[in-house]
């Protein structure tokens, strides 16, 4: 019988990089699968091939930055498939301006609101439900930004991704003796979309270097899957071979400041 069989998972940020490696993997093990993210059309993709190879997901539209879309996403998943088993929250946003002496008040409420509230909130809504039943798994992508602060993540998205790994903690610590399995994962670079707003774009040498989405939705797997007496509490994942990155350092420490100001 497969690991997750009659468990109902949210995925958010599911339309692409470990989200969308993610919903396949979970699916495969029989769960009912509920991706999230703010563009249709790339959930739809995905909905077709996780039914195209025999598993079951569906897609909610939804804009984690906005509390009251959070809210709704488990509402909807809750009256749809009457709870949430597995909660897994990877939708994350980057700023484009990575120097704390150089972000706008706009760019950075909008790190936090994705990477920290909107986690704050989903998650808030779906643990009566956990409580209730006495088990469910939380699993939360943070950031090794989170652990080593600087310009490569930047200020509100190291800020943002060291606020959730705090948060996972609180959980773990409060609420892990009514069954509730609360984890951390930290990956360095991922080549995924999201890389696409850094100061300076990897090309294809330099992604060639990094981790892929399926790696990562690895881990989640494996900590979605172990039995319920166990809970991996934090995975810090790195590629095996660090590639020079002083010239993404560079680029990331002037962009938005004043021309010839570093």
């Amino acid at each position: 019988m497969p690991a997750l069989e009659g468990r109902v998972a949210i995925v958010t940020g599911g339309g692409s990089g470990i989200g969308r490696a993610t919903a396949r993997m979970l699916a495969e093990e029989g769960a009912q699968v509920v991706i999230a993210g703010r563009r249709k059309a790339p959930l739809d993709e995905v909905v077709a091939e996780v039914e195209k190879a025999g598993g079951r997901c569906a897609a909610r539209v939804a804009d984690l930055g906005k509390t009251g879309e959070a809210a709704l996403l488990a509402r909807w998943t809750l009256e749809r498939y009457g709870r949430v088993d597995v909660l897994v929250n990877n939708a994350g946003h980057s700023s484009k301006v990575r120097n704390i002496r150089y972000v706008e008040e706009r760019e950075w409420e909008s790190v936090v609101a994705v990477n920290l509230t909107g986690v704050y909130k989903l998650t808030q809504a779906v643990l009566p439900g956990m409580i209730e039943r006495g088990e469910g798994t939380i699993v939360t992508v943070s950031s090794l930004a989170a652990l080593r602060p600087g310009l490569i993540g930047g200020a509100p998205y190291g800020v943002a991704k060291a606020g959730v790994r705090n948060l996972m903690g609180h959980i773990h610590t409060v609420l892990r003796n009514k069954g509730i399995r609360a984890t951390t994962i930290l990956p360095a670079e991922v080549d995924t979309p999201i890389l696409d707003n850094r100061p300076l774009v990897p090309d294809a040498g330099a992604r060639a270097s990094m981790m892929q989405a399926e790696d990562v939705a690895r881990a989640i797997l494996l900590c979605v899957t172990l039995p319920a007496r166990t809970v991996i509490e934090e995975i810090v994942m790195s590629p095996t071979i660090l590639r020079d990155q002083t010239a993404d350092i560079e680029v990331a420490r002037r962009l938005g400041g004043p021309e010839g100001e570093g």
